[in-house]
């Protein structure tokens, strides 16, 4: 499998690929410029969306409107005008975090952790906000917030802080979102670098972005054993996720944030958008988020 630069668009800090089935669109974001990027795979032409502050991660509406975990909390983002209606923010008390990884559950609740900007302590938490816009922390003392996963029958969410190396599972409960039993699922060689964002195939497999690693790679999240490897021309590989009309195609975000100068002449690519045709694996996709108001 060898992934392919979808388009020249560069981010500094790439996250976050969905898939648009309605409007046929890979959407992503890059975190530190606060932009919210479509691609038409259609027409073959890119729409950026501007956000006025870090955007960590964003699901589609029931509305095709974007729901955003940002800096400042969580607001919806207007497709068309990118206007910004902040809904709330948990940790405007914490002005030195903001939010990274998110996503929907298969119940149309959005999911998204936050961390420490300079990366240099545990601060961060894990929050869920219901459909009537209600926000519940769940996790505490996260280093990096990131991929979030759930298994095929909506019983087990997997989520990453990336230093610990480890994706986790929990048992969860699909009413409330409650969160039990936690365990290692996965653990990360240190030479593989730190997991971070991911998504789940057909067979309940989970596909994890390695940063610093140069690759995604498939694992069984029941035995934990890596099933294979897509070698990366990048590094700082962020998140991943199933696209296109089959859903077989893996789209790979990718950053350049904190690269050399000496190490951007080696990864000219860094920050650039990849996909893997036809991976011969099938996604599901992106779940909405169905609010209520």
């Amino acid at each position: 499998m060898s992934p392919e630069v979808v388009c020249d668009k560069i981010c500094e800090l790439g996250e976050g690929p969905l898939w648009d089935p309605t409007r046929k669109l890979i959407c992503w974001v890059d975190i530190l410029k606060g932009h919210i990027h479509e691609w038409s795979v259609v027409s073959e032409e890119l729409n950026t969306i501007q956000v006025s502050q870090m955007i960590g991660a964003m699901a589609i509406c029931n509305d095709g409107n974007y729901i955003a975990a940002m800096k400042n909390g969580f607001g919806f983002v207007n497709r068309e005008t990118g206007k910004v209606d902040m809904i709330a923010n948990p940790e405007e008390h914490l002005p030195e975090n903001r939010f990274n990884d998110g996503k929907c559950d298969p119940y149309g609740r959005f999911w998204a952790g936050t961390m420490p900007i300079a990366e240099d302590k545990s601060s961060g938490s894990l929050y869920f906000l219901d459909t009537s816009l209600n926000v519940q922390k769940k996790e505490i003392n996260i280093g990096v917030s990131n991929g979030l996963a759930w298994s095929l029958d909506h019983k087990t969410m997997y989520f990453i802080d990336s230093p610990t190396r480890q994706v986790v599972g929990y048992d969860y409960d699909k009413e409330s979102g409650k969160l039990a039993n936690k365990r290692t699922a996965i653990a990360i060689a240190e030479e593989d670098g730190f997991p971070d964002g991911m998504t789940i195939d057909h067979e309940g497999m989970l596909w994890v972005a390695h940063w610093g690693g140069w690759q995604v790679a498939r694992y069984d999240p029941v035995t934990g054993k890596k099933m294979l490897s897509i070698s990366m021309p990048v590094s700082q590989v962020t998140s991943c996720s199933f696209g296109g009309d089959s859903m077989e195609d893996l789209y790979i975000t990718s950053a350049r944030k904190g690269l050399s100068k000496v190490e951007l002449e080696k990864q000219p690519l860094a920050g650039s958008l990849f996909v893997v045709r036809n991976s011969g694996h099938k996604g599901f996709p992106a779940h909405r988020f169905m609010n209520l108001t």
